[in-house]
């Protein structure tokens, strides 16, 4: 692979991946007769120089843009129906995604409410939601800012309750974009903690979608090559980046969320509930817990760890020589090794308990995890 091309790939929807391959966002818009694009990213994408550059070459092609940017880290409800609001008084015919996971999860949620107007709950996957998915959506691009969540090439959108801090699914293969932007360029000038934090949940998501209980030969060999991918680097990208490294990351977050669809597992159960009540970032949660995760899930599960260990290029092909690589890297990615040092305390545990055991996620998990189990976890993570 030359890093200096764009590629195109059709799976699982259009994707022009390479430097630059952001550029070409205008012509496309035109091409398909989309004339008022609303642009959902977050405050801080929004005052970059990237973005408002982006948005003056949109304007040069005669497009009409507006953007929506008030939404939190961890997205909440009111931030979709608020988007959805902007979408509606400036008439606008299609959404445009940049960003990291939380803004391409609320382009998203927005792309679905605009023409389902039921509570946005109703339409929870968890429940069946997906079935109300009935009418049309706008047509939705998305373009990646992080190599992390991957969810460029996702089909739901991660959103929280304002009140009670759980997280619901939103999902419909109604929601997939048709196309995506995946241009390494605009990840080179990532702060390395946000690189390290977003490169440690595509890990993450490659790792437990290759453990995920529900067969699926062909997502388990797309994590392997997403974890390969990583193990080359992550720690390049944080430290030193260069397009190679920043190029490799990016493919192998759109990876980890394709194999994802297989399944998740422990890590994503115990980190989500630290963003919902702590606001802890999403990919800091997960690569704090990562190591703790796998540990629980070694046992029974000898093989897939030798795997992974083979795919690592490990000296020893154990669950326990994973491990000890997870917390190696996190060090040499500046990650901390405790809950405690992300601000989690002793009477926190039976909250992060209650909501752990209630998430979407440790369903898929390999082996079942029970609420006790989550708060054994905690504590040896805090």
């Amino acid at each position: 692979m030359t890093f200096d091309k764009i590629y195109q790939y059709n799976f699982p929807t259009t994707i022009r991946f390479g430097a630059d391959s952001s550029k070409e966002l205008g012509d496309y818009l035109v091409s398909n007769g989309i004339a008022k694009p609303l642009i959902v990213t977050d405050a801080t994408v929004a005052h970059l120089d990237f973005f408002k550059s982006l948005v003056e070459g949109l304007k040069k092609k005669s497009l009409s843009i507006k953007v929506f940017s008030d939404i939190h880290k961890n997205p909440v409800k009111s931030d979709v129906y608020s988007g959805t609001a902007f979408y509606d008084d400036s008439h606008r015919d299609a959404v445009v995604g940049i960003g990291g996971g939380a803004a391409l999860d609320v382009a998203r949620a927005i792309v679905l409410r605009v023409h389902h107007r039921e509570d946005l709950f109703k339409y929870d996957d968890l429940i069946g939601g997906d079935v109300y998915v009935t009418n049309d959506v706008p047509h939705f691009v998305t373009i990646p800012t992080t190599a992390g969540t991957g969810s460029e090439v996702g089909r739901s959108a991660i959103i929280s309750d304002d009140e009670t801090h759980q997280k619901k699914i939103l999902f419909s293969p109604k929601l997939l974009a048709k196309i995506v932007f995946a241009d390494p360029a605009l990840t080179m000038d990532l702060p390395p903690a946000i690189t390290a934090a977003t490169g440690m949940d595509a890990l993450t998501h490659n790792m437990e979608a290759y453990l995920a209980k529900m067969p699926h030969p062909m997502c388990d060999g797309i994590a392997l090559q997403g974890i390969s991918l990583i193990s080359q680097s992550l720690v390049k990208a944080v430290n030193s980046p260069d397009l190679e490294s920043r190029s490799k990351m990016l493919i192998a977050s759109l990876m980890g969320a394709v194999a994802f669809q297989k399944g998740l597992g422990v890590v994503h159960s115990l980190a989500h509930p630290l963003s919902s009540l702590l606001d802890t970032h999403h990919g800091l949660a997960n690569a704090v817990n990562i190591p703790y995760g796998m540990e629980f899930n070694i046992a029974g599960f000898e093989h897939k760890f030798r795997q992974i260990a083979r795919t690592l290029e490990l000296k020893e092909e154990t669950g326990k020589a994973v491990v000890r690589y997870l917390f190696d890297l996190n060090t040499s990615i500046n990650i901390p090794h405790t809950l405690g040092a992300i601000g989690v305390k002793p009477e926190h545990i039976d909250t992060l308990a209650d909501l752990a055991i209630a998430d979407f996620a440790h369903p898929n998990n390999p082996k079942p995890v029970s609420r006790e189990d989550f708060k054994m976890l905690y504590k040896k993570a805090l």
